[in-house]
């Protein structure tokens, strides 16, 4: 075996109450897909931030070529030939895509020789990217072409990836891996972070896993299988969802005729939307990433007072009331983001569990707060769902995506809703958190709510779903069966072309 492109030897960090990473070692080398595996708070994202210089090791040591390396800053990292991806996009929506490299870039060149050279090298790689494009009317899979150009300009070495299909269509993901590949043929290590396990099966040469911020195992991600890596990921059997099928009841949730302008610049107008849902029943929507779901969340829940049509509760409109008179009656919600609409970055646990469950939960009284009752129900939360934090008292800033997700979701579930609208449940969330979100989903359906389930993720909707409909430029598809629908038949679902002969299941039992 060649000599490392880039060798970690014994790197450790700690947080005060937490061992982030505990003496971690490994090689990558060049010209190598190397997955780095863990639960939500194993110390991934700690350990690529060493590597790209955002955060200093307690002790270790890392070399890259050889040569001693520890970067103080990003720029240093990028100057070394080490570049990274983030999950989350750091793109200006108004600023057109070469504005937005030159951002990233500590000298930039004149903006026709830089629109010159995005053409080219993204042409390259089989990413075009129009230069002269604003990044708000891109896709995500476009602006996620942006950060990976903007890495590729830098010619690195390393290219660190942070969950980079979570936004992407199945064909983009092909194209996505095409270029992985190309990138891998030409000496360029990848490290590779992803909770998609068969995805790491099919491009990754090698898979380190981490579990509680140490390394526990080294193995070939194409001679293991998915449950066999998610075990040594969490250290014990994983749990698959199911429920008892059975049949649905009255309807719950209905929508007619719902249209919403589009609440920015950037947003997505919903079209003449109509759906209901039944008790025990779970509606999967599916859809790229911009096509109406945070629109369809904020209508659904009262979030959004400007939509037309109706949303009835059993025999009740609810269409003019607000999210708190609405969770009153049972409809609940969870949104996509985690920081900021699910939960206040820097409020306590035990204050966000009062946010959201002060009606349901009986924490006011008389114009008072029952911070007691507030905090025995986030303890409950954290216990129920395996939530990852020394206290209640916590930040909600302070958890790892995943344990925020966790604690998200089990603040709505366990207020046993009617009716749940969730959107991305298990997004950025291990194998394990994932199993246990969708489980708690489905136990929530056998108890006799309705759920509407929006995702991306649609091997989570073909586990979980009695029906499937698909969104597409705010517009909503028939709602047909799981069972029986294929992956070319959701495909064009998700592009807009809808069979029209095919059953609506509206009010079907």
């Amino acid at each position: 075996m060649s000599e490392p492109l880039l060798r970690l030897n014994g790197l450790t960090k700690a947080y005060p109450g937490v061992v982030a990473n505990s003496e971690v070692s490994f090689d990558i080398h060049a010209g190598e897909v190397h997955a780095l595996l863990g639960e939500n708070g194993a110390g991934k994202s700690t350990l690529v931030k060493m590597i790209y210089g955002l955060v200093k090791p307690d002790s270790g040591t890392m070399a890259l070529n050889g040569v001693g390396f520890a970067p103080l800053a990003p720029s240093a990292a990028r100057q070394s030939g080490v570049a990274m991806v983030f999950q989350h996009f750091s793109l200006f929506d108004a600023l057109n895509v070469a504005e937005n490299i030159a951002l990233g870039m500590e000298d930039a060149p004149k903006q026709r020789d830089l629109a010159a050279k995005i053409k080219e090298v993204s042409h390259q790689y089989g990413l075009p990217l129009d230069p002269f494009m604003r990044v708000g009317d891109l896709s995500a899979g476009e602006r996620q072409r942006v950060e990976i150009i903007r890495c590729l300009l830098q010619d690195p070495k390393l290219l660190i990836m942070d969950e980079p299909t979570s936004v992407l269509t199945p064909q983009e993901v092909e194209i996505l891996f095409k270029t992985l590949r190309q990138l891998k043929a030409e000496g360029t290590a990848i490290l590779y972070i992803s909770h998609k396990l068969e995805e790491i099966r099919s491009l990754c040469d090698t898979a380190t896993i981490l579990r509680l911020g140490k390394k526990v195992a080294t193995c070939t991600p194409a001679e293991t299988s998915a449950k066999e890596l998610a075990e040594m990921m969490v250290g014990e059997t994983l749990h698959v969802p199911s429920r008892e099928a059975g049949e649905f009841g009255a309807a719950l949730l209905s929508v007619s005729a719902l249209s919403l302008p589009a609440p920015s610049e950037f947003g997505t107008a919903l079209k003449d939307i109509n759906f209901q849902v039944r008790a025990g029943e779970i509606l999967g929507v599916g859809g790229v990433a911009g096509n109406g779901q945070d629109e369809l969340l904020g209508a659904l829940s009262g979030e959004v007072s400007s939509a037309n049509g109706n949303v009835t509760l059993k025999e009740s409109d609810i269409s003019k009331l607000g999210p708190q008179a609405r969770r009153a009656l049972g409809v609940l919600a969870a949104p996509e983001e985690r920081l900021g609409h699910a939960a206040v970055p820097d409020m306590s646990l035990t204050e966000n569990a009062l946010l959201s469950a002060a009606v349901r939960k009986g924490m006011v009284s008389s114009g008072f707060l029952n911070w007691s009752k507030a905090k025995d129900y986030a303890n409950e939360v954290i216990e129920a769902f395996d939530v990852r934090t020394p206290s209640s008292a916590n930040a909600a800033r302070s958890l790892s995506g995943g344990n925020l997700q966790k604690f998200v979701i089990g603040r709505e579930v366990l207020q046993d809703p009617e009716v749940l609208i969730v959107n991305q449940p298990t997004w950025g969330v291990d194998a394990s958190a994932a199993a246990a979100i969708r489980q708690s989903l489905m136990d929530l359906a056998e108890k006799g709510a309705a759920l509407v389930v929006i995702s991306q993720d649609l091997d989570e909707l073909m586990e979980i779903s009695d029906n499937f409909a698909a969104l597409n430029e705010g517009r909503l598809s028939p709602v047909r069966p799981v069972q029986g629908l294929t992956v070319e038949e959701i495909g064009l679902m998700m592009g807009g072309v809808h069979d029209h002969s095919a059953p609506n299941m509206e009010g079907a039992a």
